[in-house]
């Protein structure tokens, strides 16, 4: 039965409500912290899974907890969703983590939502945003435990303040709500870490783009995706300018 609710009110919907059955399967105290991942992992994938073919049936699905079957490729709009992003946070009970539900029309990350159920939090394309006052200095959001030589580089570059975090939909978020002001990634990630983030930077008004300034395509045959930049538009010329400069950049 398709849904009557429109793609962005679906999409919240569908990451809020996934959130609170992360919540509630890691608040029943059942799992260690590596089991945990992995039955909150599966619990929210086949929850999306069946709620997205019930609601969206001529869509196509791509999900990191589900294998692939190829039909999507064949398709013009495409749901993307990570169930858990940043299994390890949630895992050990932080608030860096996030459920993805993003929706990819055309190659083009256009509709996302993304919750953070760790803040009670759910970033959506529906919403009207200002962006905050950029910090001074600049802040740059780079992994908890293998922060990019790249990224590293630009933020000595610019005298940028590092700011470890965990998943990349709380790191995209933090940007969005002027926790931070880049996002620089170059240690490879998959369309669906940042498809619905891409689509609520996007919509926020920030810059979104592969590190050499081209598109982000989703919906490809191979959903490895290199790099990736979000960050305020007004640094954005100066950040890819110092990532082309570096020696060596993630192809």
């Amino acid at each position: 039965m398709t849904s009557p609710l429109n793609d962005t009110d679906l999409a919240a919907h569908l990451a809020e409500t996934a959130g609170k059955i992360l919540l509630q399967v890691r608040d029943s105290g059942l799992f260690g912290a590596k089991a945990l991942g992995k039955a909150g992992d599966q619990t929210a994938n086949q929850f999306l899974v069946h709620a997205l073919r019930e609601a969206r049936p001529d869509d196509g699905l791509l999900s990191e907890e589900m294998k692939c079957d190829g039909t999507r490729l064949t398709q013009s709009r495409v749901w993307i969703i990570d169930p858990v992003d940043g299994t390890r946070e949630y895992g050990e009970a932080r608030a860096d983590w996030a459920v993805h539900v993003g929706l990819a029309i055309d190659g083009v990350a256009t509709i996302g939502a993304v919750a953070l159920p760790g803040l009670g939090v759910t970033l959506t394309t529906g919403q009207a945003y200002a962006l905050p006052p950029a910090n001074t200095p600049p802040r740059m959001l780079v992994s908890r435990t293998r922060p990019a030589a790249e990224a590293v580089a630009v933020a000595e570059a610019v005298g940028a303040e590092l700011l470890p975090m965990g998943s990349a939909g709380a790191k995209a978020m933090a940007v969005v709500r002027g926790e931070a002001d880049i996002y620089l990634h170059t240690g490879g990630q998959y369309e669906w870490d940042s498809c619905a983030p891409v689509a609520v930077a996007r919509a926020a008004g920030l810059h979104v783009s592969r590190v050499d300034g081209s598109p982000l395509v989703y919906n490809a045959e191979d959903v490895y995706l290199p790099d990736l930049l979000i960050c305020r538009p007004e640094l954005a010329e100066r950040v890819l300018a110092l990532v082309k400069a570096l020696p060596k950049v993630a192809a």
